[in-house]
């Protein structure tokens, strides 16, 4: 009976682990300092995924963005769509891009839960063969 238990809570925690993804909100890493920088908010529109910043946590709030490109230039960081078009394909959500608004690119994204846990995302931007990776850290909201 015990066994029984212990199987029926393994599969209820791993359906609401998969039932979750990665929607929801996410502290970002900075590459050079290794501080939290900011909180993004990762949500579904048409069925794709998207996110914006919701917080920036070493900025400050009405910092705007001088090197992104068109029409976000010089426009306010938060509230920012950063993250667009991510659709779930082969076991991840890829096909959708990534802007960084300190250097004003854009990159093709890809991403995942690390190793099926639900509080780690694993961030893959693209530019050509060259790729950087970040870890974000789901915030408990």
């Amino acid at each position: 009976m015990r066994y029984v238990m212990l199987v029926v809570a393994f599969l209820l925690h791993f359906s609401g682990v998969m039932a979750q993804g990665p929607l929801g909100t996410w502290k970002t890493i900075d590459d050079d300092t290794q501080e939290a920088k900011s909180h993004l908010q990762l949500y579904e529109s048409n069925g794709k995924i998207y996110g914006k910043v919701a917080k920036l946590l070493k900025s400050a709030p009405d910092k705007k963005c001088e090197k992104c490109p068109g029409e976000r230039n010089m426009k306010p960081i938060l509230g920012m769509v950063v993250v667009e078009g991510m659709a779930l394909k082969g076991g991840y959500w890829q096909s959708g891009r990534i802007l960084d608004p300190e250097k004003g690119k854009w990159y093709t994204c890809n991403f995942w839960l690390k190793d099926g846990d639900p509080n780690v995302l694993v961030v893959r931007g693209y530019i050509g063969p060259f790729f950087r990776t970040q870890y974000w850290y789901r915030v408990k909201e």
